[in-house]
């Protein structure tokens, strides 16, 4: 089979397209995968290291209030089409999977004009704008929350899958996991981040908890302050005037997302649906702090699916009291069964099945096809 995975902009839509391309390439060695997205997103450097074969078209954000965004937008995307049909001439795809965000908007058109097979993984409970203008245009919805369905308009479409993740989260362990980041057996382990492009607000809890833990015997702190907030933690860190200890490991980028995750014993971050996906599946007990602004408030409900299951606790930002933040780590640290019970119902939220579901419904539309053709 030969398949385009398209989505960008952020890692959650990237990480769940690598994913999925993985679990074909784990299904059928021969098969070939190229990864299209655009020249903005940090696709264009994570892609290439996964090792898939990366190329670019043209397209940009949706912006329906001003006009002249709006039709700079429609030429954009117009001119995406037609370089993502010279792709699909060239690459001969059999199907074309999306994970959203603008950049996989011109090749599933393109896909759809050139009668490909074309599918979306939506991974929120509401659903982004990309994917609910490109419903009509695909063969099937695979559903990262059964939540998102309302938003959309053929339900006939709809494949409730749960959230991609990456292989390499189920085959390692904590202790191998440890062993690899070089971080003791029997330290309690704090883990912060704000997804792959930073939050200002999680950085401030990082720090807070940083200054109570720093050279703290038997605790380590890992703070992943993100790609676009690197420079603003820096000068956080400065403020504060800290001697920062060997307990404590301060990243602007975390690439070993699995390891880190699986290292740890909590987990402080954002709740987009790659995130929620990837701790539940680690099953580690979490703080969400949910960003304020996502569409439609989706990353609460992402949240709030663990949480209502005992696996997470929900802080919304607008109620975020750093030393109530604090108050609730230093109390799990003290209190294994309930940090423990906590993992144990996070595990249990966890999409485990979602690159099954998603592979057999693609491989059995293939071989439909296929079937017709003789």
């Amino acid at each position: 089979m030969r398949i385009i995975v398209t989505g960008g902009g952020t890692g959650g839509h990237i990480y769940p397209a690598l994913a999925i391309a993985d679990k074909f390439k784990e299904m059928d060695s021969e098969t070939e995968v190229l990864y299209v997205g655009n020249v903005d997103g940090i696709e264009n450097e994570v892609v290439p290291k996964a090792g898939y074969e990366f190329k670019m078209v043209t397209t940009r954000w949706f912006d329906k209030v001003n006009p002249v965004e709006f039709v700079k937008t429609g030429w954009a995307v117009s001119k995406g089409v037609r370089e993502s049909k010279k792709i699909i001439r060239e690459f001969k795809p059999d199907v074309v999977v999306g994970t959203g965000g603008y950049a996989c908007v011109p090749m599933l058109i393109a896909g759809h004009l050139m009668k490909i097979r074309t599918y979306i993984h939506e991974q929120n409970a509401y659903p982004g704008l990309a994917n609910r203008t490109l419903e009509r245009q695909v063969d099937n919805i695979f559903l990262g929350f059964d939540a998102a369905a309302q938003f959309f308009k053929h339900p006939k479409k709809h494949v409730y899958a749960g959230n991609p993740v990456r292989k390499s989260f189920f085959t390692t362990t904590k202790r191998e996991a440890r062993e690899k980041l070089g971080i003791p057996q029997d330290d309690f382990v704090v883990f912060t981040f704000g997804g792959s492009l930073g939050a200002r607000k999680i950085n401030e809890v990082a720090f807070e908890l940083m200054e109570i833990f720093n050279g703290h015997k038997g605790v380590s702190m890992i703070i992943g302050t993100g790609k676009w907030m690197d420079k603003d933690a820096q000068k956080m860190l400065e403020e504060r005037n800290v001697d920062v200890q060997d307990n404590i490991r301060i990243k602007g980028y975390i690439e070993n997302m699995d390891l880190h995750l699986l290292a740890c014993d909590l987990v402080i971050c954002r709740s987009g649906a790659l995130s929620v996906a990837e701790t539940t599946v680690c099953g580690k007990a979490a703080i969400f702090v949910p960003y304020p602004y996502a569409t439609g408030n989706h990353q609460y409900y992402n949240a709030k699916a663990v949480a209502d299951k005992g696996g997470a606790l929900v802080i919304e930002e607008k109620d975020l009291v750093i030393e109530d933040v604090v108050q609730e780590v230093l109390s799990l640290k003290n209190n294994p069964d309930k940090l423990e019970a906590m993992s144990k119902a996070s595990r249990e939220s966890a999409p485990v099945k979602a690159l099954d579901i998603i592979y057999n419904k693609i491989n059995e539309n293939y071989l439909e096809d296929i079937s017709k053709k003789k």
